[in-house]
């Protein structure tokens, strides 16, 4: 009846169902489709996944931010070096010791993530580069004692950030699109919620500032569980017939998944990472798409498999989305259209299963603050 009434879930003993009244996706978000990430291995995507084959529209799959400095240690995880660090007064420098933010931005260091990241990027790709790190030497002791968790971080991996460089690099940290909700959680399927990072609330427009995302889960997370506990006690579960086709895969050939999963995350870092082009996108589509083909056609029915399939569906959804917007704005910025273009993408994009990508209006702009002393 196009409502959600539960889930299935994978267990040892097979697949089970589990009927509800509703459901609340908290499933977080998709940055580990990218091969440097800071977020938790399970943050691959599948709440939205769920939410495609559930018949919801998603929403804003192409801003994607990442965060300018994490530690970069071979076989060390990407873990995340505040920018308050900058805000004290750590430098940006290659590994000559010259600072090289100013050159992108008057702020320096202390400009937007998307922006710090690129010129971190653009120093990466020069001959005469081998790294980039954070000083934070001439800070002293007032390290230890204002960022006691990062200090003892740096030391657990033989650094000390009195004396040494820090290695960093970007890392994809925040997707900012998702499952499209209302001030309520709810989703466009009635008796399906989504709150914190797989959702797309509109709260952030198209580059997150820090911190609201935890604002965001605190306040949707709580309004979703009540609207959802009045949806199921308005609609209490109740078991259904259940029909499907199965995953469609056979037993022939071989799926490596562990293979298909580096490569996927590898190839969207370089096609559809911190900086884009149109004709890097356009062959991101074609090969993910290639994969997702074959991954649906082989392998078993495991939760490695079946979590690959996420993957896929969602690296392909955000390609095309990054494809589709022609222009820079927030935390998407393509080459090709390096300027921001509000006549013609001053909107979100929009996507469901079976339909192509959208437009629907961006939120009205605030009106202007007056000037101190003016008249209303």
């Amino acid at each position: 009846d196009g409502r959600c009434r539960g889930a299935l879930v994978l267990t040892p003993q097979g697949l089970r169902s589990v009927w509800a009244g509703a459901v609340v996706l908290a499933t977080g978000g998709y940055a580990q489709l990218f091969r440097e990430s800071t977020n938790v291995p399970g943050a691959t995507g599948d709440g939205i996944a769920a939410a495609l084959r559930a018949g919801a529209v998603l929403r804003d799959l192409e801003f994607v931010q990442f965060h300018p400095t994490t530690l970069y240690l071979a076989g060390v995880p990407r873990f995340l070096i505040s920018e308050a660090v900058r805000g004290e007064g750590a430098h940006l420098v290659d590994d000559k010791g010259r600072r090289f933010a100013f050159e992108t931005d008057p702020r320096g260091e202390l400009a937007p993530r998307d922006v710090v990241s690129r010129a971190i990027l653009h120093q990466l790709a020069r001959d005469d580069v081998q790294g980039v790190f954070l000083d934070m030497t001439h800070l002293g002791a007032r390290m230890a004692t204002r960022f006691p968790g990062i200090a003892a971080a740096c030391r657990a991996h033989g650094l000390d950030p009195t004396r040494d460089r820090i290695p960093v690099r970007p890392a994809a940290h925040y997707t900012i699109g998702g499952v499209v909700v209302d001030r309520e959680g709810a989703s466009s399927v009635p008796g399906l919620f989504a709150a914190g990072e797989v959702s797309a609330s509109g709260l952030h427009g198209a580059n997150r500032l820090a911190s609201n995302s935890l604002l965001e889960g605190l306040v949707l997370g709580h309004r979703a569980g009540l609207a959802s506990a009045a949806a199921a006690a308005a609609s209490p579960p109740r078991a259904m017939h259940l029909r499907g086709a199965g995953t469609g895969a056979g037993p022939e050939g071989h799926l490596d998944e562990e293979d298909l999963r580096a490569s996927l995350r590898a190839l969207l870092w370089r096609m559809v990472g911190i900086e884009r082009h149109g004709g890097a996108l356009t062959g991101a589509v074609a090969a993910v798409g290639g994969w997702e083909g074959f991954a649906r056609r082989v392998g078993p029915d495991t939760v490695e498999r079946f979590v690959l399939l996420d993957m896929l569906a969602v690296a392909r959804r955000v390609a095309e989305a990054a494809l589709r917007r022609e222009e820079s704005r927030g935390t998407h910025f393509r080459r090709d259209f390096p300027v921001r273009d509000d006549a013609l993408w001053r909107c979100h994009l929009l996507h469901r299963s079976g339909q192509s990508f959208w437009k629907a209006p961006a939120a009205p702009l605030p009106p202007a603050v007056p000037a101190a002393g003016a008249r209303p």
